[in-house]
């Protein structure tokens, strides 16, 4: 194949990524592009990438443990995570809290810990984990603070890059290949 992946990863971030087993993803701006819609009674919606939702899932399938982690309380995303069977966590006020417990939960350390975010409310997991990655589009004040910045926005590939970084590093992207193609 002649596209990879890590085309644009840095070679430098390459051993810590085939460490991570827990990948944490804030939704707003990061799972969608950050609009919030709102229909004539005040209800909720949000667009989400089918593609980045496969790269969730591929990820669950391959030993990565995914999880959404969102300080809003918000029914679209608690169903994305039910929809693509993955653990989801809403209305979490203290995210590095958060990410904390589930470190604990896996039996493992931050440093094996990827987090992708793209505002301030993510900043104190992005600057405790092994691997902090923030979306195209994310604002400055994040972008100059994580280890690696994807090509794609946030709602427009940026999780999927990361997930294909990470199987790739793990030596399973093939597989996933071998996988669809028979």
């Amino acid at each position: 194949m002649s596209w990879s992946p890590l085309a644009h990863f840095p070679a430098e971030l390459h051993a810590v990524a085939a460490t991570i087993r827990l990948a944490c993803f804030d939704v707003d701006g990061t799972l969608t592009d950050g609009r919030l819609y709102y229909d004539h009674a005040g209800n909720e919606s949000k667009a989400f990438f089918v593609q980045d939702g496969l790269g969730l899932k591929l990820l669950q399938k391959h030993g990565i443990h995914p999880v959404l982690i969102t300080a809003r309380n918000s029914l679209s995303a608690q169903r994305r995570g039910a929809d693509l069977g993955i653990d989801t966590q809403i209305a979490v006020g203290d995210k590095l809290a958060s990410v904390r417990a589930l470190c604990g939960r896996f039996g493992i350390g931050l440093e094996q810990v990827a987090f992708m975010g793209d505002d301030l409310p993510d900043l104190a997991p992005l600057c405790a984990v092994g691997l902090a990655v923030a979306p195209a589009n994310a604002h400055p004040l994040i972008a100059g603070r994580v280890h690696w910045q994807t090509r794609a926005e946030g709602g427009r590939g940026a999780a999927r890059e990361l997930c294909d970084v990470l199987l790739a590093l793990q030596g399973r992207l093939d597989a996933v290949v071998a996988e669809y193609a028979r």
